[in-house]
């Protein structure tokens, strides 16, 4: 994959960072999806999943694909900016996981 190929997909994050933001909004109000907290974890343990797939995928295509750009990513203003809006969609995603994993783990009270 040559780079001319290779394009930075920043409204697909930050379309990603909006649904992380509101589930974990809505979340944090409501407390459950589905009443079973077996099924309201797996939901948010797969769409965390998914929400931190593409940054992952950029950080791998970063280390594989770009190795000679690390140094434009470090001096460019815009490559920078890329970087930090793959660290918060990845921040997001993780805490979506977050809380599946609490209502995986809770009791069902």
């Amino acid at each position: 994959m040559d780079e001319s190929h290779y394009r930075r997909k920043t409204k697909l994050l930050w379309a990603l960072i909006l649904i992380a933001a509101v589930y974990i909004h809505w979340f944090n109000q409501r407390q459950r999806l589905t009443g079973n907290p077996m099924v309201d974890g797996t939901v948010s343990v797969v769409l965390g999943l998914f929400i931190c797939s593409r940054p992952a995928g950029n950080a791998i295509d970063l280390l594989f694909f770009e190795r000679t750009a690390f140094h434009r990513i470090v001096s460019e203003w815009s490559s920078i900016k890329w970087l930090a809006l793959n660290i918060l969609t990845l921040l997001l995603g993780w805490i979506v996981i977050y809380l599946g994993t609490t209502h995986l783990t809770s009791s069902g009270d």
